[in-house]
């Protein structure tokens, strides 16, 4: 069946880094779109950023624009996430989720890895 797994969350101070990733399994990773998607407490879900495959186009919420990169490993059926010079209103679960068949349709998604941006 299709799964999702994502890590690489933790607790980072203002202005810092981490990279997360998302390990698929049970479907031909390398034809998907894959999107990642926040969601802060309280707050409803944020579409952060998605990517074609074979690494083709990317796409990026303004919010973490020039501050966050999304990446593929098709060999490795994984997805990847680089942020940088993270603020606060960073901090929320990060999901992977695997584009569906219509449009804006996000079909699967993983468990979530939790992000926490403080000093």
């Amino acid at each position: 069946q299709v799964q999702l797994l994502e890590s690489g969350g933790g607790l980072v101070q203002p202005g810092g880094s981490l990279r997360l990733s998302c390990a698929a399994s049970g479907f031909t990773f390398s034809t998907y779109t894959i999107n990642w998607v926040r969601q802060a407490p309280g707050k409803g879900p944020e579409w952060v950023s998605a990517i074609r495959p074979a690494g083709g186009a990317t796409w990026y919420a303004d919010s973490v624009k020039g501050r966050f990169t999304i990446s593929r490993e098709d060999a490795k059926n994984t997805l990847y996430l680089q942020m940088n010079s993270l603020q606060p209103e960073d901090s929320g679960l990060y999901y992977c989720a695997r584009d569906g068949k219509s449009a804006g349709e996000l079909d699967y998604w993983g468990q979530g890895t939790q992000v926490t941006v403080s000093s």
